[in-house]
């Protein structure tokens, strides 16, 4: 295949900056009807939870001013400055999300180096943080488009109680609907949505200004002496309805992992152009209504003259389905990357635009978080109910997010210890609170993404053992070029035309499949590749990096392709690329594919607990064929058994 240089490189896709310069207004569109549909139809629910839920206060007029004034400085604190101002900056080559970040913090010592590691060496603290960060988001992903659309179905009860038989039953048809229309892509969905959107932020602007209009002494709670002396009048109680507070901000994290969807900045434009003066004016206009109106039990649906009523059920119940979006195509972003850094089984991952590498659609997550939403609704009947679940999961996320990030402002941003101490010091106080008023609420329903996370982080960190394991073991069998030319040698087999690429989960050594061959079938091909693949904590792998090779002689090369965790591997194009860079020959129709295919075998030796080795061999036996996941023609892959002890 190969004869003389040592290295090559083949050209790859990566971001196309240039594309989304010229793109910034469709983007931004589409960002308004992906990101910010969670975070958009808060208003819903939030400030009446801290009125009429479970842990909440009278609405008298100090307390209506100190939990406004909570709200809106939450939304300027943590969404505007940590996510939009602060955390956006903390792009993996314009990927986010914490698994993103994870692969941001350097190694041991400092270290930065790209090769041959998936996550930080040397942080297997870090690295846990920032996986259980990972599944925590799926947990969240679960719960948001359960209590979004409910909460907007809900506003028929307002209309009239004759409805109410039939507003979980019309929650799940939406949600199933939802579900079923992600194959089609995040690009399609988000311009479908995108215009809705926009027409809901309006609305709830409008509605706003109209109520602020009737009692303006509401604006004074941009003042933030309102919000302490909530504190100082309600003490325990006022700290407990910080937990429904934080219903406001629940979609900051969502900015993050759906960063390499659209990018950085037309996310920060729909935000401070749309985004946050719209919450902002609504949650001002629910709050004059509350001082007008004290028992007002749903203020959102309430701002509206009669006549608007059903209207405005129809458009929330619109934007509740786009407020699932955030996350549902954040998780598919979350575990593409987890696939490729080793956290999980590859599973297959669909492309839904030829024009942003990272919009993708994984078909098994979307059914599974279907069937959880759907479940979740069935079991709830309310989005108060509901609401005790929901905020956990986000807060610790949150606080994880400032760990991870304090790290990589020090040791890759270079930021002095102090700057950087006191900037997530302040962030990381205000999380912490948060998180304290939601743990009140774990027995209430605050269990359940917190069991979905233990869970999820069970599996990712069993499947990341698990393949260690048995690359050690594998390693341990391999056997040295110089033997194997031994046996070549002695054996003298018969070469047969054609090429025969042996896939290799090791960089060194000659794989397992090979050895058996020439023992047992006593013949060598032409040409012999040993080709592995390394997955580097980039998301787009460099150019020049992406193919090595060294030829070791008779007519046996050992090749490596190196690819970031956003991209897939294709093992055939890339051989293509690194043969025509050569100006080579090389007939592809004449060529074989060797794998090995491994049979996990359950032992007491040292390594993991039984249930553990017994649940990554359930995990081994679902995941995708590696014959479709690195893109090879199916009818020339031969596969050799292989057997494995755990």
């Amino acid at each position: 295949m190969v004869s003389q240089a040592s290295t090559s490189s083949v050209p790859i896709a990566t971001p196309i900056s240039t594309s989304r310069r010229s793109r910034l207004l469709p983007l931004t569109l589409t960002a308004l009807g992906v990101v910010y549909g969670d975070i958009g139809t808060s208003p819903l629910y939030a400030l009446r939870e801290c009125f009429f839920g479970s842990h909440s206060v009278p609405p008298t007029h100090e307390n209506v001013l100190g939990v406004l004034s909570l709200i809106i400085w939450a939304l300027l604190l943590v969404v505007s400055l940590k996510y939009v101002a602060l955390v956006l900056r903390a792009d993996n080559q314009g990927e986010g999300g914490i698994l993103a970040l994870t692969a941001l913090v350097p190694g041991k010592g400092g270290s930065t180096e790209k090769t041959g590691s998936r996550l930080a060496v040397g942080r297997p603290l870090l690295i846990a943080l920032g996986i259980f960060g990972t599944a925590l988001l799926y947990g969240d992903g679960m719960i948001t488009p359960a209590i979004s659309v409910l909460s907007a179905v809900e506003g028929l009860e307002v209309a009239t109680p004759v409805l109410t038989p039939y507003v979980v039953p019309v929650t799940v048809v939406i949600l199933i609907g939802l579900f079923s229309i992600q194959r089609f892509g995040t690009h399609r969905v988000g311009r479908l949505f995108g215009p809705i959107v926009i027409v809901w932020f309006i609305t709830i602007a409008l509605l706003g200004v109209m109520w602020i209009a009737e009692a303006p002494v509401v604006l004074g709670a941009i003042n933030p002496r309102h919000a302490v002396t909530f504190f100082e009048v309600n003490g325990l109680t006022g700290f407990a309805v910080l937990g429904a507070v934080f219903l406001a901000v629940t979609g900051g994290e969502a900015l993050y992992a759906d960063m390499g969807h659209f990018g950085r900045r037309p996310i920060r434009i729909a935000w401070y152009g749309l985004v946050l003066p719209s919450l902002v004016l609504n949650y001002l206009g629910q709050g004059a209504l509350l001082l007008a109106n004290p028992a007002a039990e749903h203020p959102f649906f309430e701002l509206a003259p009669a006549w608007a009523l059903y209207p405005l059920v129809a458009i929330a119940t619109a934007a509740a389905i786009i407020a699932s979006q955030a996350l549902i195509s954040g998780s598919f972003s979350i575990t593409r990357q987890a696939v490729q850094l080793g956290l999980a089984p590859r599973l297959d991952i669909e492309h839904t635009s030829a024009h942003a590498m990272g919009q993708v659609y994984v078909p098994r997550v979307n059914w599974a978080l279907m069937v959880a939403t759907v479940l979740i609704v069935i079991g709830f009947q309310s989005s108060s109910a509901m609401a005790a679940a929901y905020g956990i999961a986000v807060t610790l996320t949150m606080i994880i997010t400032a760990l991870l990030l304090f790290i990589v402002m020090t040791e890759r941003w270079r930021w002095p210890v102090p700057v950087a101490g006191l900037v997530m010091g302040t962030f990381l106080i205000i999380d912490l609170a948060f998180f304290g008023a939601n743990a009140l609420k774990i027995m209430q329903g605050g269990w359940l993404p917190l069991v979905v996370a233990i869970v999820i982080f069970t599996l990712m960190t069993t499947w990341r053992t698990g393949r260690k394991i048995v690359a050690e073991r594998l390693a341990s069998r391999a056997v040295r070029v110089e033997d194997f030319f031994t046996s070549i040698d002695f054996l003298k087999p018969a070469r047969v035309p054609g090429t025969a690429v042996y896939m290799s989960a090791q960089t060194t050594g000659v794989p397992t499949a090979l050895v058996h061959n020439l023992q047992y079938n006593k013949v060598l091909h032409e040409r012999v590749v040993i080709l592995s693949i390394v997955t580097v904590q980039q998301p787009y792998g460099a150019p020049e990096d992406r193919v090595a090779v060294d030829d070791l002689g008779r007519g046996i090369f050992n090749v490596r392709l190196q690819y970031g965790f956003m991209e897939d591997p294709d093992v055939p194009r890339a051989l293509l690329a690194a043969a025509r860079a050569r100006g080579m020959k090389f007939d592809f129709q004449d060529v074989v594919y060797f794998l090995g295919r491994q049979t996990i075998l359950v032992t007491d030796r040292e390594g993991m607990a039984l249930w553990r080795e017994k649940l990554f061999v359930l995990m081994t036996r679902n995941a995708v064929r590696a014959t479709a996941y690195f893109r090879l023609p199916p009818e020339r892959v031969v596969e050799l058994g292989v057997q494995v002890e755990m």
